[in-house]
Order: C-alpha cells, then structure tokens, then sequence
C-alpha cells in the first residue's frame, strides 16, 4: 500500500495542505500590499494575537452553516476562529480541506501547542477533545465515555476563562444540547453569544437548548451572524476593555447611571449602587453595544420604553455563573474536613440546615446536597437535610425548581452520580425527587432580606465578588450571625472574609472554608422599614389615689394621737400630705418654690427636725420636747414627733411629722442696745440669767453636736447608699443591655423564621400546583383511554380505574378504596388475590386470558406498580378485549 494512504500519510498530507495554503494565502496580502501602497489592510503587518476569539461549535448539519458563516466572513477582521464539531473519532476528517473553499482566510486542523492568531480558521482534529490557555489550544485525547463527550462545551468555557469578555461563542445547527453551558459561562464573563435560528439550522436542538437557557444574546442566519461579527470586529475594545475612555464611566454621566439604577430598582426592588461599579458600566455598556445605541442617554430613554430590554440588563447585572460540582477539590476539602464539623454535634435524628444565597439554576444547591449524601452513606437514613437556596431572580428561581438540566452536564458528574441522582429525559438529565425534596427554592435578596438562623452551613460562593466594600461589610456579620457553633462558611475562590477574620477559624486557606467563632459580631440589621414608634405616654403616678390612701393612713394615726397640726413627708424630705393648720410652725421661704420640709419649718426647728428625721428614717418614733421656735419676733417652746409609716405598698417611706406648742410660756426677745442697771442686790437674778444662757448654750451645742453627727452618718450612710445605686445601675444597665440583645436576637429569629415560613408557603403552594396539573392530566388520561385499567395498592385496596373498567369489573365510583377482593367481578376468576400476591412478591408480569359471564374473552395482564423511587407500591391491572381485537363485528 503506498505510503500517502496510510493514515500517518494522510495527516502529513493534510499538513503540507495546510501550510501551502497558509503561504498561499500570505503571497496574496504581499502581492495586494504592493500593488496597493496606501493599503491599511491589518494583513499588511499582522498582528499575531487576534483582537478576540470566536469560538464555534455544530454538530449535525453543521458543515453546511459553517460554510455558510465563513463566507460571510472578511479575511481581514483581526479576530481567530476556532470551529468544533462532533466527530466520529475514527474516520479521518476532511472538514479542513472543505471549509478552506469557503474563505480566503487560512483554515488549519490544530494540533496540541498551536497558538490563535488573527484572520485564521482552526478546526478541531478527530478523536481529541480541545481547551485552550493563554491563546494557545491544547488537545487531550477524548472521553472513553461518549455519551459524556461535550466537546463544545469544554471549548467554550475554556475560551470563556481564557478570554473573559473578548470571548465570542456561536452554535450553529446541531442535536443534543452540546454548547449551552459554554454559551452561558461566555456570556457571564460578558462575552457576546449567538445561536443559529430554527427556520435557517437542519437540526435546531442545539441552538434551542441555548436559547432556552437564556445563553444566547442575537438568534440569527449564519450569513447574519457573520455580519454582527464584522460589526462587533471594529468595536470590540467597547466591552471587551478594563479601562474604556468611550465608556460610561466620567463624572459627568454619573447622574445618568444613578438614572439606570433607579429604573433597574423600580423594576427588580434591587440596588444596584452598592455593587462593584466597575462590573455594573461594563454590563451597561455591552447591552448598549448590542442595541447598537452609543449614548448612555439615549439607552435610558430606549429602557423606559422598552421594559424588555430592562429585564435583558437586570439579567446581565446578575451574572449567574454556576455548575455542577464547581471545583471538585473543594468539595472534596468539604468532605474530608467540613462535614465531619457539622455532624460533630448532631444526635442520631440529626437535622442538618444549609443555606445557598445566590444559588443561581440550583445546580450548587444540589451538588452540596448530592456531596452531603455520599459523605452520610449508610447513615442517611437518619439525618434530615435541609438546604434553602435563595436568588434574586424569580424566573432563575422557577428554573431551580424545576431540576432539569441539558445533557452537557455530563462532563461535570461521574456515571454513578449521573445513575443515582437523576433521570434521563428527552429533554436532558431530570434531578431526582429525593434530591428535589431536601432543596427549598425561593426568591430573596441577601444584602435587604432577612437571613435564615441556625444554619450548619452556607455556601456563599462568587456572589460577593461583584458587591462593594459596604455591602461586604454587612453580609459577612450576617453569614457569621446566621452560622451554629462551629457552622461551616464556603465562600468562592476569589473572595475572603477581609476585615472579619476575627469571627471566623480558618478551616482551608485555598478553598476559602471557614468555621464559625463564638464571638460577638457588629450587627446592624436594617432587613424591615424601622417605623418610630409613638412615645409611650408616661404613666400617671396616681397622686390622688396615694394622696387619699396616706391621708387616710394619716388620719387614723393621728386620731390616735389627737390630731396635732401634722406634715407627711417621703423619704426625700418632700411634704406630700399638710393636716390641720401647719402655719404655726411652718413658712415657706423665698425663692424657688419647695415643699422640703427643712426649708418651710420655721428658725429654731430646722437642726433638731434635721436630726430627729436621721433618726427616724431609721424605724424607730422619735420624740424632741422645748425647742426653741421664733414667733412673730419672739421665741416659744414647741414639740414635736416623727412617727414612720407604716404598712405602705411598694419600697416608698414616708414619715408622720407632728408638732405640739410647749409649755413654758412665751419669753420676749431682749431688745438690743439696752443698757440695764446691775444693781448690787440683783446679783442672785444676773446670775440666774447667766446660768440659763450657759444651759441654754449647753443645749444648743449638745443639739449641734447630735446635728454633726447626724450629718456625718447620714453622709456615711448617703455614700453607701450612693455606691449600693451605683453598683444596682450599672448591674440593670448590664441587664438591660442583656436584655435589648436578646429582644433584638429574638426579633431577627423571627424575621429569619418568617422568612422561612414564606419560603416553605412558596414551596408548598408551587407543588400543590403541581400536583394539581398531575392529577387534572392524570383524571383526563384515564377517561379517555378506552380500556379497561383499574390501579390496586399493596393492601389490594382500589386506587383509580377508567371509566371502561366499570363494566367489565362490576365497579362504581364509590369503590374507589374498597379491596378489590370485596368486589364480585364480572370476571370467570377465582385466583385473583393469589395472583396479585404473586406479581407483587415475584416482581414479574403476569398474563392470562379470562372470560366475563357474557362470554367475552380478556387478556389479562397484571404488573407491579412502580414508584420514582423504583419501589413496589401495588399492581395494575390491564385488561385488552380479545373478541374485539379478533372479531371486530362480535
């Protein structure tokens, strides 16, 4: 055989096609160069590295549009193409050689290393799979598996990681649902997307899985895909730059993107001036460079009148990056040393809380729920997961619910969890009800929303990356807040709990898992409007009712001491009750108004009133006879006593003063400057007179003495009682601050619990809907199926039945419930119980033909009734009318 038809010499063969037609193509542009002078052409003096790359992906029926996109496509747009199509891995392909007669740009089958230059077509070999890092592809050989085999999807986000915004993605006519993921991955770095339209693609499976997804940005012919990409060629750097003087990022339209962010509010209730601004003008700016507008005041009035294109935006801004298992490694750390922390403390009836905010199409929520499982094994049985996942996005919030993922998702999960954990459908992999039932889905925004409490662990992962510093600064206290002891934070690989490192143990560094410390976080909840509530009304200390209870309490004492002109006065001193006429001995003094009883009684009686009330505020009457009191410019004796009051409610004192004239007569003043005689024979009396004043003084000191005294220890006991207050307010300021936070705590927990409570309302009334489409297409099924099919339970008691079994089983509606041994059929058959016993323990179809009493012949088949779960729950019955089948007329 000749050395060029082996396949090593086919592929030298098409090695030399493609460098011939490499310099082929090469002599052109010289010879165009020198026969145009002036020419501008970028071929002139290529620049190797293409201003972006265009990655695209077909499958069946996808020659014929790739022939039809490079035609429309000039030779000079500075862009690399990269085209992938499923291949049969062992046929040689000749897609090089056909699709280099569509274009005048160079057309190359890749080989490992080869890096993207500009104005070059690169398809993709047979029997390897492609990736590409730093503009360079590299191959690896292909799954052993094919039906795991998404060579699309594997380009395509590995363009978009090596790209980012400079990615484009295109998928064209094709079956499956290949490229959907790595359409979404492009355009959630803010690259642009295309999808094939259904009237132009032989087979539109492919581009209609991308466009469901809501992955595909223009739905085009590939002649008018070839056309945005000229368009999009001289106007790459718009979005595709970090720094872009065109775009909306100058002081001066500041007040145009507040304008946007007030209608994006209006329209989602989300704010959007907290989030990192950068992100939020490229995501203006590509939408603006899609609708072909260039001034941002033109795309403010285009999104008020066109709310379509708000919601495009508002989607953009959400940037919903997701997957299964996203980093294995990390959920392998997870599994190795997170989950062993949360189980630490569980009991054998184990209730384990997860919580996802920003979960996105539910494929995190569900991997945790899916890795949680696997770690339990056998233990399963007994623990009870779970997992509240939340978004912002109601529309992403119904895709969640749902479950229902394309095929590509194959090349993120294992065969066995692919086997165990979900369904194949027409449509693509179906998550399992046990999985679906652990996950609660529901519309919440983290940065406004109350949070969940008393969670093992959240998973908060690439959701903080595109939030400001003070949205930042409020979410970590919330995670720590919402985390048991030793709860478990995930964060994503980009993101740290910068300045809260304090509230949480490092678990691991790499993959960013953190555990929760018991320490105080600074909370500021500001979840609900705070409404300022009235100012409670100071209540009324009911004077009037202490008033007439002392006075009665005052007037039996004083009935029992004859009722001397009498004060009560509180443990302040302060007069609070006058009984009888008081003025003898009590006058109010100028100045300030005061009922102080030490500043109304009268010169004379202030020192002893002072020490008899110390005395007194002891418990015990006291009693003070012949002091001396000024009256009307001279001075009389007067009594008085002090009696504590009793048998009074609360911890107020309050004292009885009474006072009683003396009885020593009245003595005048001595009138000042008058000189008296001292006569020799009135020695005796001057003596006298001395010796009284000498007493007199006596008395006075002794009282000034008691007085001293009497302030001293009443000043001991006022600092006692002073550091006795102090030491009672500081203990309930402790207490009250105990107290607030634990009224505070409370209240978050039942924010958080409320939260919940709609959560699970929200569930719950999402799957009563559900169930009743099941049932209305269920009821409506049986009624127009015309055979006879009656559905039994393990315990042989009646399910459902069409309308046609009535007839042949001797049934009415009101059997519905009743074992169907009870029933006397119109069915010659005797072994019926044995034989449903018998399918159900054998677990095999069991046929037999049996006659009514009319004569008419049955065949009789009788299977085991399945669930979802795959368990046994019953058998049907299905009986097919054999005269009928072969004797139509009979």
């Amino acid at each position: 055989m000749p050395k060029s038809k082996t396949p090593r010499g086919r592929k030298a063969s098409r090695s030399r096609t493609a460098a011939a037609l490499t310099r082929k193509s090469q002599n052109k542009v010289l010879a165009r160069s020198e026969s145009d002078s002036d020419s501008q052409s970028s071929l002139l003096r290529p620049d190797p590295r293409p201003i972006s790359i265009v990655g695209v992906g077909a499958s069946a029926g996808g020659l014929e549009a790739f022939e039809q996109l490079l035609r429309g496509l000039p030779e000079d747009s500075g862009m690399g193409f990269v085209l992938v199509q499923h291949l049969a891995p062992k046929h040689e392909s000749m897609l090089s050689e056909l699709l280099s007669r569509a274009t005048r740009m160079p057309v190359i089958e890749v080989t490992d290393g080869v890096a993207v230059q500009a104005n070059y077509v690169y398809v993709i070999p047979p029997n390897a799979d492609m990736s590409i890092t730093d503009g360079v592809l590299h191959l690896s050989s292909i799954n052993a598996d094919r039906a795991r085999r998404m060579p699309i999807d594997m380009f395509l986000r590995s363009l978009a990681d090596d790209q980012q915004a400079r990615a484009i993605g295109v998928i064209l006519s094709g079956t499956a649902s290949d490229g959907t993921l790595g359409l979404r991955a492009i355009k959630a770095v803010g690259g642009i997307t295309f999808a094939q339209d259904d009237g132009s693609a032989k087979f539109s499976a492919m581009p209609r899985s991308a466009i469901a997804a809501g992955a595909v940005d223009y739905i085009l012919r590939p002649d008018l895909i070839a056309r945005e990409l000229k368009r999009i060629a001289k106007s790459v750097h718009i979005f595709a730059t970090e720094e872009n003087p065109n775009a909306p990022d100058s002081a001066s339209q500041e007040e145009n993107l507040n304008r946007i962010y007030a209608l994006l509010r209006d329209f989602s209730r989300i704010d959007f001036n907290y989030y990192k601004p950068g992100t939020i003008k490229r995501r203006i700016t590509r939408r603006m460079f899609l609708r072909k507008i260039d001034n941002l005041k033109a795309y403010i009035q285009f999104l008020r009148k066109n709310p379509e294109e708000l919601e495009a935006l508002f989607n953009d801004l959400l940037i919903n990056v997701t997957g299964f298992f996203r980093d294995p490694e990390a959920f392998e750390v997870l599994r190795k040393q997170a989950f062993p922390l949360v189980m630490n403390n569980k009991g054998s009836d184990a209730l384990i809380r997860i919580w996802v905010p920003g979960c996105s199409t539910g494929e995190e929520a569900y991997s945790l729920a899916i890795a949680f499982l696997e770690y339990l094994g056998d233990r399963a049985a007994n623990v009870q997961i779970q997992i509240f996942a939340t978004d912002v996005s109601e529309n992403i919030i119904q895709k969640a619910r749902v479950g229902l993922y394309p095929e590509s998702i194959a090349i993120d999960l294992s065969n066995e969890r692919l086997e165990r954990f979900f369904q194949k459908t027409e449509s693509g992999y179906l998550i399992s009800k046990t999985i679906r039932d652990m996950c609660v889905f529901a519309k919440q925004d983290i940065a406004k929303d109350p949070p969940f409490s008393k969670l093992d662990m959240i998973s908060c992962r690439n959701v903080m990356i595109y939030m400001g510093p003070v949205l930042q600064k409020r979410i970590i206290p919330l995670l720590h807040y919402a985390l048991n002891p030793d709860g478990i934070l995930f964060l994503g690989s980009s993101e740290t709990v910068g300045g809260f490192a304090e509230l949480f143990n490092v678990v691991d560094k790499k993959y960013k898992i953190y555990a929760k410390k018991m320490v105080p976080a600074p909370l500021h909840f500001e979840f609900v409007p705070r409404y300022e509530s009235e100012e409670e009304q100071p209540q009324p200390k009911h004077e009037a009712v202490q008033r007439v209870d002392l006075q009665k309490l005052a007037h039996q004492t004083l009935l029992h001491r004859y009722a001397p002109p009498s004060v009560v006065v509180n443990d302040d001193l302060n007069i609070v009750q006058f009984i009888g006429q008081t003025g003898r001995f009590l006058d109010p003094t100028p100045g300030d108004a005061s009922l102080n009883v030490l500043k109304m009684v009268k010169a004379g009686l202030q020192i002893e009133l002072r020490v008899a009330l110390q005395k007194a505020r002891r418990g015990s009457p006291v009693r003070k006879e012949g002091v001396l009191v000024e009256h009307n410019g001279s001075l009389s004796a007067a009594n008085f006593e002090i009696l504590p009051i009793r048998n009074i409610p609360g911890n107020d004192r309050y004292y009885l003063v009474m006072f009683e004239e003396g009885t020593s007569g009245v003595a005048k003043a001595p009138k000042p400057a008058v000189k008296t005689r001292l006569d020799k024979k009135s020695g005796k009396t001057q003596r006298y007179q001395l010796e009284m004043a000498n007493a007199r003084l006596t008395e006075e000191l002794e009282a000034t003495r008691e007085y001293l005294q009497s302030i001293i220890e009443e000043q001991r006991t006022t600092n006692e009682e002073l550091r006795s207050a102090n030491e009672e307010i500081q203990s309930a300021n402790e207490e009250l601050q105990s107290i607030n936070e634990e009224m505070e705590t409370a209240k978050e927990e039942l924010q958080s619990t409320n939260e919940e409570l709609t959560t699970v309302n929200e569930e719950l009334q999402n799957r009563n809907d559900e169930l009743i489409h099941l049932n209305n297409d269920l009821n409506n099924l049986l009624s127009s199926v015309n055979i006879p099919i009656i559905m039994l339970g393990n315990d042989l008691r009646i399910r459902r039945f069409t309308p046609v079994s009535e007839k042949v089983m001797n049934l009415i509606p009101a059997d519905v419930g009743r074992p169907i041994t009870d029933i006397k059929s119109n069915l010659k058959l005797q072994d019926l119980r044995e034989l449903i016993i018998r399918v159900i323990n054998s677990l095999e179809t069991h046929e037999t033909e049996v006659e009514d009493v009319n004569g008419r012949w049955y065949s009789m088949r009788i299977r085991p009734y399945r669930t979802i779960d795959n368990k046994i729950d019953g058998v049907v019955m299905v009986l097919l009318d054999l005269d009928a089948r072969f004797h139509p007329n009979s």
